[in-house]
């Protein structure tokens, strides 16, 4: 008999309580969102949606004014889901949250998931052609193999 340890968290038990979507405001990115929260919908699990916010930019590295840029993208990204969400209301009651997180993206969506004992990450596939040489988070977070990862073309 295997036995669980009191306070041990055990993914997936009685069906997923919390789902992850990673959203960086790309394309890729809001049609993760949408497939997440279709998920969590029908599942009846917490939504959580998580932006990381890059410590460093190439404009920054340049010596450019980004200070403000990525807060300014959470805020944006915010809003619209807050309008998407009010849009849906009648339709579908769906619990969601909206985190920001810092770092890189990867390193970024791994602390989220842990911290939020995420069930499932869904993200957006790489729309960049530089992670061919890095990998792509998707890629770095199937991985992983902590949590399903469902990747979103």
């Amino acid at each position: 008999m295997n036995e669980q340890q009191p306070g041990r968290f055990e993914r997936g038990t009685d069906g997923p309580k919390v789902i992850m979507a990673g959203i960086d405001g790309s394309d890729s990115s809001l049609r993760a969102a949408a497939y997440a929260a279709g998920l969590a919908r029908r599942q009846n699990a917490l939504l959580a949606l998580v932006y990381v916010q890059p410590v460093i930019t190439a404009g920054a590295a340049m010596g450019a004014p980004t200070a403000g840029t990525t807060e300014e993208i959470a805020q944006d990204l915010v809003t619209e889901i807050r309008t998407s969400a009010e849009r849906v209301k009648d339709l579908w009651r769906m619990r969601w949250e909206f985190h920001t997180f810092r770092g890189d993206a990867y390193a970024g969506l791994v602390q989220a998931a842990e911290e939020l004992t995420a069930d499932a990450v869904v993200v957006g596939a790489s729309e960049s052609a530089g992670h061919r040489f890095v990998g792509s988070v998707a890629v770095r977070l199937v991985k992983a193999g902590r949590w399903p990862v469902t990747v979103v073309p």
